[in-house]
């Protein structure tokens, strides 16, 4: 019979209507919620932890992460081919530690460019090898050649040998873009991650710009229905966010220069905006010391501010919001520092925690398993002193995560 444990707190947060309750205890049974109780009306019997003055409320979900890799993406992505898909391995077990130990106890990582070390990474913390949170996986970045997800600025003597699975989701075409995301899929990602526009971080291309044809996007996410999963599109220009969401994707991902159709096209779409902005303040302020090169810099500049403008707008017209903030650009473990920069340009506090609990969730579609404090929820709890609802900077900082019923931090914060 599973053990019965009791959290007593100051008060809980209801995700799902974005209200927080006093007087309650939430009763756990083995690695699930059993229910919740008024708290004077806790048994003798089961172990009961009293969590004073404090709001427990679901596990934390980062929508964005990438889990494997080191903090070096200063020195191009080009330096990947100086390390083995075992060292890339070895990183994603210190970041997903460190991710599970601030409170996040669910990401969805959205690729690695060594093909399904993310998900040999999640089968491990699926089997108890390693500790690590819940993980959604991509496998493999989809990208056009020399875009986005690619390797860039190599010699081209030596472009021409670098293995397969550091450009297996590398596409030309409607027919590879079947061929490719069938692979991916089949070889263990839970959904597909395309990049739509160029990117920040990779040299020589440019996120304004578009990178895929709508009907090749549409490809990628007809083949997601035909497997009854999705397409996540990394889309930083106007047009290729249009082109994105026209194909049907269910997620558009940093959306920075997006514009006012845009804007509309996702909000009548139901369209998920998965915005990172914490980490564009982290890599101006640290970019020169961990070796940015001008054109990264020049265009985080470019990115950065207009983001937090089309955040706002996306707020204001209704768009799906769900946390995610491109972790591995800024440490693992800081998180939860993206939503306050949530709540500074538009979101409530209790907004911005249903956006990184129920709403992301939904997002996964897997609103039947986390994301809320509710029977037959898997119990992945964190506890902080006060009040997110009104400081929500108290999630920075978690003294008690438990997940799947276990304490993995703290005891009584």
């Amino acid at each position: 019979m599973a053990e019965r444990v009791i959290l007593v707190p100051e008060r809980v947060i209801d995700t799902e209507r974005g209200e927080s309750l006093r007087d309650r205890a939430v009763v756990v049974a083995g690695e699930r919620v059993e229910g919740l109780i008024a708290a004077t009306d806790v048994p003798d019997g089961p172990r009961v932890i009293a969590l004073e003055g404090s709001t427990l409320l679901p596990g934390l979900m980062d929508a964005h992460s990438h889990l494997i890799g080191l903090q070096d993406a200063g020195q191009g992505y080009s330096s990947l081919i100086t390390r083995s898909g075992a060292q890339e391995a070895l990183t994603g077990v210190k970041n997903a530690r460190d991710t599970l130990l601030s409170g996040f106890t669910t990401v969805r990582d959205v690729g690695t460019f060594r093909a399904f070390v993310d998900v040999a990474l999640r089968e491990a913390i699926e089997a108890g090898w390693v500790e690590g949170p819940r993980m959604q996986c991509a496998g493999a970045y989809v990208t056009c050649p020399g875009g986005g997800g690619d390797l860039t600025g190599l010699a081209p003597d030596v472009d021409a040998v670098v293995p397969r699975e550091l450009r297996f989701g590398v596409t030309s075409g409607v027919d590879q873009m079947r061929s490719n995301v069938r692979q991916i899929l089949r070889y263990g990602a839970d959904f597909i991650k395309v990049l739509a526009t160029g990117a920040v971080l990779t040299s020589g291309t440019d996120p304004g710009l578009p990178e895929f044809t709508e009907a090749e996007l549409r490809a990628a996410v007809e083949e997601c229905t035909l497997a009854q999963t999705f397409v996540a599109a990394h889309a930083h220009g106007a047009e290729g966010i249009k082109r994105a969401v026209r194909a049907g994707v269910r997620s558009i991902e940093h959306g920075s220069l997006m514009d006012d159709e845009a804007i509309e096209m996702m909000a009548a779409h139901g369209t998920y905006l998965v915005a990172d902005m914490y980490d564009g303040d982290y890599m101006l302020e640290e970019g020169p010391a961990l070796g940015y090169t001008e054109e990264v810099l020049g265009k985080t500049r470019l990115t950065n501010h207009a983001q937090r403008e089309g955040f706002t707008k996306c707020v204001k017209a209704g768009v799906r919001i769900a946390n995610g903030t491109d972790s591995g650009i800024a440490p693992h473990g800081w998180n939860a520092r993206n939503l306050s920069l949530y709540v500074r340009f538009g979101l409530t506090p209790m907004q911005a925690i249903q956006s990184a609990t129920r709403w992301a969730a939904e997002l996964m579609g897997w609103e039947d398993r986390v994301g809320t404090i509710a029977p037959s929820m898997y119990a992945d709890l964190i506890a902080v002193p006060g009040d997110p609802a009104d400081d929500i900077t108290l999630l920075e900082d978690v003294p008690f995560v438990m997940k799947g019923g276990r304490i993995v931090k703290g005891g009584a914060p």
